[in-house]
């Protein structure tokens, strides 16, 4: 009798993980791991003087490189910078100080590549909160120029699933939680340390960060900038989900990576339809 309790628990846990993954529209192709994004990978780029800064994307939680910078990364590619980008924490579920590191070693390898004196990091999800802990805790602060986080979990979210999906299959989303410890320690003043320009890219319709004012960040306006799209675009319905496969998301990462600073906060998009 307990053995048939414990396995229906175990099939109740795996049936909430994937509803709540699937709520969340975090679920991931598997056939597309280990594949790099078009764009992405050469590592015999070199940097020039217009781009001197290799670009180090970072997917968000579920997601494969491939995936997550479909778009972006040929975009990158095609503006001319060494773009490159990495599977990392048990498909981004590890505890996040431990992604970090992975992250802090792919850095030094993509230098050591190149022959750059910084990199560039832009972050979906997950991905754009996580290189904080690299900045703050793990000697990032002189090895990166920007960071440029698209709807990043800076502080976490209120979404009851991340628990959910945390509780089951995913540390990170238990990190990822509003008012975890993790969260406490990575946010003790300063939340944006000296060295690197931030950009926040956020949208009033993520459905996954909640809310998505928790996305931003609080910092100098010399070296932080939060971004809300519809600020700009009021009729711009992008999601978390596909926020960087967004033209409009683009363009404000392309003005952040080419400009001295986080991205110009009196930047003026061209609007573009998400539909």
């Amino acid at each position: 009798m307990r053995a048939r309790r414990t396995r229906r628990t175990a099939r109740l846990l795996a049936v909430t993980a994937v509803a709540a993954l699937c709520a969340l529209g975090l679920t991931a192709p598997a056939s597309a791991a280990d594949t790099p994004p078009p764009g992405a990978d050469d590592w015999s780029c070199k940097t020039d003087s217009a781009h001197p800064n290799p670009v180090v994307l970072v997917n968000g939680t579920f997601k494969t490189s491939y995936e997550n910078w479909l778009t972006l990364s040929p975009a990158l590619a095609h503006a001319g910078y060494c773009v490159f980008s990495f599977e990392y924490g048990d498909l981004e579920t590890a505890p996040i100080p431990d992604s970090a590191a992975e992250l802090r070693d792919f850095v030094n390898a993509v230098l050591g590549a190149t022959g750059a004196k910084k990199v560039d990091i832009v972050g979906h999800s997950q991905g754009g909160m996580m290189p904080r802990y690299y900045v703050k805790f793990l000697g990032g602060a002189t090895k990166v120029d920007d960071v440029v986080g698209i709807v990043p979990s800076n502080h976490g979210t209120s979404n009851p699933l991340a628990l959910a999906a945390g509780a089951t299959v995913c540390p990170s989303c238990v990190d990822q939680t509003a008012g975890s410890d993790f969260l406490q320690k990575l946010n003790a003043d300063p939340e944006a340390p000296v060295g690197p320009d931030y950009t926040v890219i956020t949208t009033r319709h993520d459905e996954v960060v909640l809310p998505y004012t928790s996305a931003f960040l609080n910092g100098p306006d010399a070296y932080v900038t939060n971004v809300l799209l519809q600020d700009r675009c009021p009729l711009d319905t992008t999601e978390h989900d596909q926020a960087p496969k967004s033209p409009l998301v683009e363009q404000w990462v392309l003005n952040a990576l080419g400009r001295k600073g986080p991205a110009d906060p009196a930047f003026v998009p061209r609007c573009v339809s998400t539909g």
